[in-house]
């Protein structure tokens, strides 16, 4: 390990990777990216977190963090970043984790879908990039159990044209905002911006048909991924802008039909998950203290029976959802603005209710809060 500087252990095609990689540029953070089948990771790092998972981060000094969102709420904390990824005004602070939550539950599907649907497509650029650092037999198992997680998501042959009609539509609502804006909320990247960074980079901006699609039908969109990606705030467009967020009375109306669709995808979906989750802590399966699920390498408690835009599916319910709408409840406990905002574009379900029990983070291990 070079002891001088920060190790990223990631890949250029991991989704997580890339949010964590775009806000170390951008804060000019010097660090080194190694791949998981470096001999270090293996001796060191998955005995450390206890299990085999990318971003991880290992400090000059060998502090280890792991996930995305622990990795940029350190460098948020440990002192002054160059652009903080948090704005100021509470109620701007609820988008941002709004957009970091839709990452997930949303364009989670959109990015796993256009990756290995079209496998045919770009099976070659696949296979090189999953070889990096091992070799093309390894590469080949490890994107088969990729492949297998589709199901979960609500990917098949039913939602599929919905998926891409939602990809189609995100694109558009995205295009019309980058045209007079170089961020999401304003002047300067939030961590909604670097959430959906990751799937519209990580797999929607890089695999090449979904790049395709995005360059012919939505080339600011494009360009944000480019600017997401400089080291600067690069606002070249936009002329001579300083960095900043745009106030709770300043949110541009482009946000609106972006508001909009987010509330009619993931709405119902969450409210499935959260009756889930209320039956599953009243049965005692999720008390506080206990890991969230048997392994750590486990992602998801059960299944349930939802629908995204209207088609029914059964998919997985992983509590990293929890963890991340338990981020949104609290900032818009802060935010008695954010109220009319969420409530104009549908999405008061969101913050009006509660979780029946937190999910936090423990040596590394997601536990019932």
């Amino acid at each position: 390990m070079d002891q001088t500087r920060l190790t990223l252990y990631g890949l250029p095609h991991s989704l997580y990777t890339a949010r964590v990689r775009a806000y170390l540029r951008k804060q000019g953070i010097a660090y080194v990216e190694v791949p998981p089948t470096d001999d270090r990771f293996a001796d060191v790092i998955v005995p450390a977190i206890g299990r085999g998972i990318i971003p991880v981060i290992e400090m000059p000094g060998g502090r280890i963090i792991q996930d995305s969102v622990d990795i940029i709420d350190h460098f948020e904390t440990a002192g002054a970043p160059k652009w903080s990824a948090y704005p100021a005004d509470p109620a701007v602070r609820a988008l941002a984790h709004l957009f970091e939550l839709y990452a997930v539950v949303g364009l989670t599907r959109h990015a796993m879908h256009y990756r290995w649907s079209y496998l045919e497509h770009h099976e070659a650029f696949l296979t090189q990039a999953f070889a990096i650092g091992g070799d093309e037999a390894r590469a080949q198992a490890t994107m088969g159990r990729m492949q297998s997680y589709l199901p979960m998501l609500g990917v098949n042959a039913d939602t599929i044209p919905a998926i891409e009609q939602s990809f189609h539509q995100l694109l558009e609502g995205l295009e019309a905002h980058f045209a007079r804006h170089p961020y999401l909320l304003g002047n300067q990247p939030s961590v909604g911006d670097y959430a959906l960074f990751g799937p519209l980079y990580g797999h929607l901006g890089r695999d090449p048909v979904p790049l395709a699609i995005m360059q012919a039908r939505a080339p600011r969109v494009f360009r944000w991924t480019e600017r997401m990606h400089a080291p600067d705030l690069d606002m070249v467009e936009f002329g001579d802008r300083t960095g900043g967020f745009a106030g709770a009375g300043e949110l541009p109306d482009t946000l609106g039909p972006l508001l909009d669709q987010i509330g009619e995808e993931i709405l119902p979906d969450l409210r499935d998950r959260l009756a889930f989750l209320r039956s599953y802590v009243a049965d005692g399966k999720a008390r506080p203290g206990m890991p969230v699920t048997a392994k750590p390498h486990q992602r998801i408690i059960g299944e349930v029976e939802t629908q995204f835009r209207g088609i029914p599916y059964r998919g997985g319910v992983q509590p990293y959802v929890f963890f991340l709408w338990q981020r949104l409840i609290d900032a818009a406990a802060f935010a008695p603005e954010a109220e009319a905002i969420f409530t104009k574009h549908g999405l008061a379900g969101l913050i009006e209710c509660e979780l029946p029990i937190r999910v936090e983070r423990r040596d590394h291990v997601e536990v019932w809060g």
